[in-house]
């Protein structure tokens, strides 16, 4: 049976001061009224049944996800007693379905994305489940063709052709390259390569069996979690192992080394859509109206005079945002706090954020 889970624990921190501890980036209101996560959700619709959908996110997000999002129950949040990256949250759903469903199909997507159109993501998405349904221990991947050499996501070599599908063997995974080996990927075309838009579709039973493979120092505590997760002892192990474990992503633990693993099928399905990754002010920027001089507008209240590529934000209705003669400035502003950097400078936001940590009180984050 087919089942999907979307991930959203990520702090996003790069979208300081909107996002917060107590409200993440994935939970705020900022895409047309509605959350990053709302849309991931409505996304599945026609591909996976409602019943079928799961979040893992924080314990501490249950009560705010499930007030907003129609047709989740509790049965279907997986709650992290704390974040251990995407390897673990994978494997803490994969480990419980598998008890449910020995036959699940899962898919996993994350909250951070915005993909158009939405018609051909679902036929995608639903190729990748026939894909798994043909080859049951091939771990399919959706490939995003790349628009510059970034560093901060995943490139998929790509090998010979599927004869039954249109997707095409992984020859190698490689997370994160540096600057000049991603020039490299980028250079060579996405006939050769293609980003890993972080999406996946494979069998519960698969992915168990690869994280006893390749990531044997998780599998243990997952595996203990799986077996007592929907009993009264479950809460208990949870909290205690969940912490425990080795913090990877899923691309180190299992796709890098599955890729070059000569008995694993690893498949890349080829994504064509416009795929916008919302990890930053800049790549928000790219969601909002723009005026003539190219400022990006998310503030209610706002006057720009004689400014140029310039955003905007605020989530505060009474706050009036001006400005003079800047150029290329992010300004945040939210009822305690207000950013201002120069927007080739986005990425320091992540240290911005710790050094308020070290040396502000946490109410700021």
């Amino acid at each position: 049976m087919r089942h999907a889970m979307i991930m959203a624990g990520g702090a996003g921190t790069r979208l300081w001061p909107m996002s917060r501890a107590k409200l993440p980036k994935q939970l705020i209101p900022f895409i047309g009224g509605k959350s990053l996560l709302q849309v991931a959700v409505e996304r599945l619709d026609e591909v996976v049944p409602t019943k079928h959908r799961y979040i893992c996110a924080s314990q501490s997000y249950q009560d705010t996800v499930l007030k907003s999002i129609p047709g989740i129950n509790s049965e279907q949040y997986y709650g992290e007693p704390m974040g251990r990256d995407t390897l673990n949250a994978i494997g803490f759903v994969a480990a419980d379905l598998v008890r449910q469903d020995p036959d699940a199909i899962l898919a996993v997507f994350t909250a951070d994305h915005l993909i158009e159109p939405v018609d051909q993501f679902r036929k995608t998405v639903e190729h990748g489940f026939e894909v798994v349904e043909k080859h049951p221990d091939a771990l399919v991947t959706l490939g995003i063709k790349p628009t510059h050499p970034a560093t901060s996501y995943g490139y998929l070599k790509l090998g010979s052709k599927l004869n039954d599908t249109m997707g095409r063997s992984i020859e190698q995974y490689k997370e994160k390259p540096d600057a000049n080996t991603a020039k490299k990927y980028f250079d060579a075309g996405a006939d050769s390569y293609l980003w890993s838009g972080g999406m996946f579709v494979w069998r519960a039973q698969t992915m168990m069996e690869m994280i006893k493979r390749f990531a044997a120092y998780n599998y243990p505590g997952l595996e203990r979690i799986g077996q007592k997760y929907r009993t009264d002892q479950g809460p208990g192990i949870l909290d205690t192992t969940y912490p425990q474990l080795r913090k990877i992503s899923i691309d180190y633990a299992v796709m890098e080394p599955a890729s070059q693993d000569p008995q694993t099928l690893v498949v890349a399905i080829p994504l064509e859509v416009e795929w916008l990754d919302i990890g930053s002010w800049p790549s928000f920027a790219k969601t909002c109206d723009h005026d003539e001089q190219g400022n990006a507008i998310a503030a209610e209240h706002h006057v720009l005079m004689d400014s140029q590529g310039t955003l905007v934000a605020s989530n505060d209705d009474k706050h009036l945002i001006t400005t003079i003669g800047c150029r290329n400035l992010i300004v945040v502003h939210t009822p305690d706090a207000t950013l201002v950097c120069q927007a080739d400078q986005a990425e320091r936001i992540k240290q911005l954020h710790e050094k308020i940590g070290e040396q502000l009180d946490t109410h700021w984050l």
